[in-house]
């Protein structure tokens, strides 16, 4: 069976606590823009839309940020604290109802910093090329986000419960996953000394 995705939407998912921090991750700096818009600035520069950005923990203080971006629709989870699983949920649902079209969902995080819109183009082509029900990232012998998937999935992405994310259906689907090579993919922010690596200028150079 091919799988063709003609409308793929793409959802943010940027409602986590970042405990680990301890501060939102979400407004961190990095090369003159803080991680949110960075993330909102490359999803809606890539052919994909429509664009949701799901928030949740200090959602009131990162809205204000996301004001300018026209083709941004804001969610809202007031379900973050359960996990990752509700804010795919609301995201999948905001999508089909701006959208009755959309056929598949790119789903990618707020803290990969070296994510840029060709990654996400060179994904979506990736998946139209082998008609697969789903195309990854791989990084780090791991395959993660950005990831895009058919809507033939949305019914398991919608039965996802607490902190598990696409990973999970995407090892299912094992070699019927496009993989695509994103080399500073594992690149991410959870710690303070993440954030202390990122920033050091050796890291800034692409």
């Amino acid at each position: 069976m091919l799988y063709n995705i003609k409308q793929p939407g793409i959802v943010i998912l940027a409602a986590g606590q970042s405990k680990r921090l301890g501060k939102p991750k979400q407004l961190l700096p990095f090369n003159g823009v803080n991680l949110i818009e960075a993330a909102v600035k490359t999803a809606t520069a890539a052919a994909a839309a429509p664009v949701v950005i799901v928030l949740g923990a200090y959602s009131e203080l990162i809205q204000p940020h996301l004001s300018s971006y026209k083709k941004l629709q804001v969610v809202i989870n007031e379900d973050w604290p359960t996990g990752m699983a509700s804010s795919i949920q609301k995201g999948i649902a905001a999508l089909q109802q701006h959208n009755n079209a959309v056929d598949g969902v790119l789903l990618m995080v707020c803290d990969q910093p070296f994510l840029h819109p060709a990654i996400i183009n060179d994904l979506i082509n990736l998946q139209q090329q082998t008609q697969l029900p789903a195309a990854a990232c791989r990084y780090q012998q791991k395959t993660g986000t950005p990831a895009l998937l058919h809507q033939s999935l949305f019914a398991e992405l919608l039965q996802l419960k607490g902190d598990t994310g696409a990973r999970k259906i995407l090892e299912a689907l094992d070699t019927k996953v496009a993989l695509l090579n994103f080399e500073k993919g594992n690149i991410d922010v959870d710690t303070e000394a993440d954030y202390q690596q990122l920033i050091k200028p050796s890291s800034e150079s692409k």
